[in-house]
């Protein structure tokens, strides 16, 4: 079945965690420019996570931990209110979850990622834990992070040229969706580096990946187009990644390496 780890007892979790998926919600706490909280990735994150575990009812075997708030953030640094850890610490938080997981007797953890700037360092972080506790390790986003998605041809014809990465259109509306009363649409404005959507390899999704912070594209500190954001918008995305991160578990849960 699927739920919540927190809410089993100790026997309960000896019984039902041997050989179960976790799922790990991370998000983080940082800025996303001046009309969206701090906390975004960290609510999106921790209810989709919901979501899915109300979704996937009885038929799969998936615990889910709380949603860690906090994580690599660094990019934000800059700006008030970013909390966020060093790679060293987030990858000693990762490790240690692993080792309890796999001391319960947890054949496989899930991160389900809602901060884009964590993808790398998770993929990292799923082979080092994959050796060291002999766990099958994967990692699912909500949406697929565009600074590391192949880049999309059709974007250019998009109001964000495919540069919607933080605090843009679809960020915009999943809040509205979610938590409407946190969200200052009139403080949205538009933050598109244009010239990137010019290059050829060094752009966001492009052939050639570039170090970056988020007030290298502005004080404004979001990178996108929020002003045409709708809860509608928000609902159907939020919806589609429910879905979508639900056959992805189903898929991972049967999941194993062949000789």
């Amino acid at each position: 079945m699927a739920g919540y780890l927190e809410d089993l007892t100790g026997p309960q979790a000896a019984e039902s965690l041997a050989g179960a998926t976790v799922l790990v919600p991370i998000g983080a706490v940082e800025q996303h420019g001046p009309h969206l909280p701090l906390s975004v990735d960290h609510v999106i994150a921790a209810e989709v996570a919901n979501a899915v575990i109300g979704r996937l009812g009885d038929d799969v075997n998936v615990w889910a931990l709380p949603c860690l708030p906090f994580s690599k953030s660094n990019e934000h640094a800059w700006s008030s209110g970013t909390m966020w850890l060093s790679m060293t610490t987030m990858h000693a938080v990762l490790d240690d979850l692993g080792r309890c997981a796999a001391h319960a007797g947890v054949e496989r953890i899930v991160f389900l990622n809602a901060h884009g700037g964590n993808t790398t360092m998770l993929n990292t972080a799923c082979r080092e834990l994959r050796l060291a506790h002999g766990l099958l390790t994967f990692v699912v986003h909500p949406f697929v992070p565009p600074a590391y998605a192949p880049a999309n041809p059709a974007a250019g014809a998009s109001v964000e040229l495919g540069m919607g990465i933080h605090g843009g259109l679809d960020e915009t509306s999943i809040m509205l969706h979610l938590r409407p009363h946190l969200v200052a649409m009139d403080r949205a404005v538009r933050n598109v580096p244009e010239y990137l959507a010019k290059n050829d390899h060094v752009k966001f999704g492009g052939s050639v990946a570039f170090g970056w912070l988020s007030n290298d594209f502005g004080t404004d500190g979001h990178i996108g187009d929020p002003t045409g954001a709708t809860a509608l918008r928000g609902a159907e995305l939020f919806d589609q990644a429910v879905t979508f991160i639900c056959d992805q578990l189903r898929e991972i849960v049967d999941f194993g390496f062949q000789p």
